[in-house]
């Protein structure tokens, strides 16, 4: 797919763009609108294909359940290993289409690796997450980050009170959510491991609050975020903050979200996944 049609999803879906407007540049790009079905059928998500681990997947027990936040309640997915007693937990942010089956299948994804991971809804405080993605993208426009990451404290605390977890605590956020991480490390002095999936830079004079070791995973492709990438990294390092950097060539944005099927690079994604689940195990049991 040519990357101008890809290029420009991503800024229809960060900037944001209106749908209208997204669909009208879109046309011009594939040359005529009747295109567009078949190249939206490859670049939006189809969350029929975020099933790698199954919700009946034996090795596994999930559920869903409603904590304490900043807000009042917050409604979120947990999966755990069935057969740990107690194991390392990690809180895993959504993007910013909210909770949605590709969030739900990467905390799966987490408990067959022996994790206890739990996705907020952080649009619980707005209803919860609608079934129009469009639409959650809007939402996750109103909320106040600085809320938002008080949920996400919560939602730490949550996971330490809870029987199954060995009260280690890491992160892992996707996109905004990966934006969501950084301000996480940055206010929550108990975390102790973050993952980064192409999310915003946060601002570099902040970073002198971080504990928790990170590790940030960016595409090749994504000018967007990669533009705040080296202000960033040299913050940390002037704050000798320990942290792991890996840049994908080649890559496009969300390359780990397989629901996407043009966005998506297996290679990638497999690669930056057992990097991620090997960081977090050493940081967390």
């Amino acid at each position: 797919m040519d990357q101008k049609i890809i290029d420009l999803y991503d800024e229809y879906t960060h900037r944001p763009l209106p749908r209208r407007v997204f669909l009208e540049r879109l046309a011009v790009l594939a040359g005529s609108a009747a295109a567009i079905p078949a190249i939206l059928s490859q670049i939006e998500p189809n969350y029929a294909l975020a099933a790698e681990v199954p919700e009946d997947d034996s090795r596994i027990a999930t559920d869903r359940v409603t904590f304490q936040g900043a807000t009042g309640d917050v409604q979120a997915y947990r999966a755990r290993p069935k057969l740990a007693e107690q194991a390392p937990s990690v809180v895993v942010i959504h993007e910013n289409r909210g909770l949605n089956p590709y969030i739900e299948d990467v905390t799966r994804r987490l408990a067959v690796a022996g994790f206890v991971a739990m996705a907020p809804d952080l649009l619980s405080p707005l209803g919860g997450t609608p079934q129009d993605p469009d639409r959650a993208r809007e939402m996750i426009g109103q909320l106040d980050p600085d809320k938002t990451v008080n949920n996400l404290i919560a939602s730490m605390s949550d996971l330490m009170a809870y029987r199954y977890s060995n009260a280690k605590v890491g992160a892992i956020g996707f996109c905004w959510g990966g934006g969501m991480t950084n301000r996480l490390a940055i206010k929550a002095p108990d975390l102790k491991a973050g993952v980064v999936f192409y999310g915003p830079a946060p601002d570099p004079t902040l970073v002198t609050t971080i504990k928790s070791p990170l590790q940030l995973h960016y595409a090749g492709l994504d000018n967007n975020v990669n533009a705040k990438v080296p202000a960033y990294e040299e913050a940390l390092k002037k704050g000798g903050k320990s942290y792991q950097l890996f840049m994908y060539d080649n890559v496009n944005h969300a390359f780990h979200n397989d629901t996407s099927a043009e966005r998506y690079n297996k290679e990638a994604a497999d690669l930056a996944w057992g990097r991620s689940v090997e960081f977090l195990k050493k940081n967390l049991t």
